[in-house]
């Protein structure tokens, strides 16, 4: 598992130095990239790389390579998008803002009113006999109600979006605990197969020493064990450039051997070690081995999780990076503060909130005015025959003829709000929700500040114990070498040398969970700003 991670991690270090090329390359030779042949033969391939194409082939086999490796390992912030596109529960609250948009084309004028009656029995009148009547009336709130209120479901929806923003930041914030803590489980892996290494090497130096043979080779895997990767590439770097070879550790292990025996000399053949020290060494080994397949367990519910936020098949291969490293400039803090209280969705979603307070209270008084209301009436006649006789008797009154004439009405109404209590309770509803809710968003912006100083503070506090941290780790391995050295040569005590075991893997684990500590606190800082 640990040469995976760290082939992993090798690869993805060997990706950005190329893309890095690339680029650089890609900007002083544009032209070269884009008049490479899609197939030449051995003979023009010679030709071309001595007219200058040896650039081109160079750049397309390392963008090959980095397309390969870009295929092994995901970055942070690709999952990041991952889990943004694909997460049903943030796709659930999108729809819902989508949703609230609609709001907005809801807001019409009220549907006109339309009246039909017809006679069963025409209705005789001067005119002629009314057959029937149709009536159509359309109502008019007041000026700018319908604006009101648009305005007032565009902010609804606004606020909406903001909820959408703040789901969206928690769910992100899961995604980079879960990835953060996934690194801090990979990363302790690797820190206790580095410890299980120490362990190992001083078995065999500690059988090397029992049976008295050479404990040179021994006291070398054991130093080599102990230094960390960086340690170890800077000393290294050091004896490339031929400066003394190595570290202040291994000059004042080299000085004390210069100063007694060398270092082929240690221990041979003195037959002074004890078997006790072979046994409690396997019995730590074996506690480490048993830690080791307890931690590979511990990892498979964080798999799950994570791909559950991805909104992926929970056996979904993960790639973790296993470098741990956050690099913010200076003054970071006064920046980010800024954005908090500017670009806060749940802070925005409380000021949506106050304006929409704001247009319900306009709403009612518009609503306190009158409404209007335009229409036409349409009768209909039938033609009447007259009936009875000019100066007739016997009761029979004259009627005369109507014509049948169909008549149109136009009609005009208006509404009388006299009721104003109503009016004036909606006003002060919408008051008084409105000053709450800048009570709650001054108690908002209080807590923010509150809770980024309360983050700002760990983090300053992290970094100052990384420092210390490195530097003890740094100090420990300096010590355990020379412990190890004291121990070939002198049979110092074994007990020492495995209290400062336990030292150094305690601090190496206190590093990797301070970090990660670090990183988690800065993702709550980005929570807090939004996206």
């Amino acid at each position: 598992m640990k040469d995976k991670n760290s082939s992993i991690s090798e690869l993805g270090q060997v990706q950005f130095k190329l893309r890095k090329m690339l680029r650089h390359i890609s900007t002083i030779f544009p032209l070269y990239f884009n008049l490479f042949p899609k197939k030449i033969n051995a003979f023009q391939s010679f030709k071309l790389l001595n007219k200058g194409w040896m650039l081109n082939v160079i750049s397309t086999i390392f963008l090959f390579i980095s397309t390969i490796f870009l295929s092994n390992s995901q970055s942070l912030n690709q999952y990041l998008e991952e889990a943004a596109e694909n997460n049903p529960a943030l796709q659930a609250s999108f729809k819902g803002y989508q949703a609230s948009l609609e709001k907005t084309n809801q807001v019409t004028l009220e549907n006109p009113q339309l009246n039909i009656g017809v006679f069963t029995r025409p209705m005789e009148l001067l005119m002629g006999n009314q057959r029937a009547e149709a009536s159509v009336m359309q109502m008019f709130p007041w000026f700018g109600m319908l604006k009101t209120q648009k305005d007032e479901a565009t902010l609804m929806a606004e606020a909406k979006y903001e909820e959408f923003r703040q789901q969206r930041n928690i769910l992100l914030f899961q995604v980079k605990e879960t990835y953060f803590l996934i690194q801090q489980l990979q990363n302790t892996i690797d820190i206790t197969e580095s410890n299980l290494q120490i362990l190992k090497s001083l078995e065999e130096l500690a059988i090397i020493r029992y049976q008295g043979g050479n404990t040179s080779e021994a006291v070398s895997s054991v130093s080599s064990a102990v230094q960390s990767p960086s340690r170890r590439s800077q000393e290294g770097s050091d004896n490339g450039m031929g400066m003394g070879g190595g570290s202040s550790s291994s000059s004042g292990m080299n000085q004390s051997s210069g100063n007694g025996s060398s270092m082929s000399s240690m221990g041979s053949g003195s037959g002074s070690g004890k078997l006790t020290d072979v046994l409690r060494l396997q019995v730590q080994i074996k506690a480490l081995e048993s830690d080791l397949q307890q931690l590979e367990v511990d990892k498979r519910p964080l798999m799950v999780r994570f791909n559950q936020l991805l909104g992926r098949d929970k056996n979904e291969p993960v790639n973790i990076e296993t470098d741990v490293s956050t690099q913010k400039e200076m003054g970071w803090e006064i920046s980010m503060l800024e954005n908090i209280l500017e670009t806060n969705p749940v802070l925005l979603m409380l000021e949506k909130e106050g304006l929409v307070y704001q247009k319900q209270g306009e709403m009612a008084k518009l609503e306190g005015k009158p409404m209007f209301g335009l229409g036409l009436n349409y009768m209909m006649f039938s033609p009447r025959p007259e009936s009875g006789m000019i100066g007739g008797g016997n009761g029979m009154d004259y009627m005369p003829a109507g014509m049948g004439n169909n008549m149109v009405m136009p009609m005009a109404t208006v509404s009388l709000p006299i009721y104003r209590k109503k009016y004036k309770a909606m006003e002060a509803e919408s008051k008084l929700y409105w000053e709450a809710n800048e009570r709650q968003k001054e108690d908002l912006q209080r807590n923010l500040e509150t809770e980024f100083e309360t983050i700002l503070v760990s983090i300053k506090d992290a970094d100052r114990k990384i420092k210390l941290l490195e530097e003890q780790i740094e100090i420990t391995e300096q010590t355990m070498e020379l412990s190890v050295t004291s121990y070939a040569t002198e049979g110092s005590s074994f007990e020492e040398i495995l209290s400062i075991q336990r030292e150094l893997l305690d601090f190496r684990l206190n590093l990797l969970n301070t970090k990660i500590e670090r990183e988690i606190q800065f993702a709550r800082v980005e929570t807090l700003i939004g996206i």
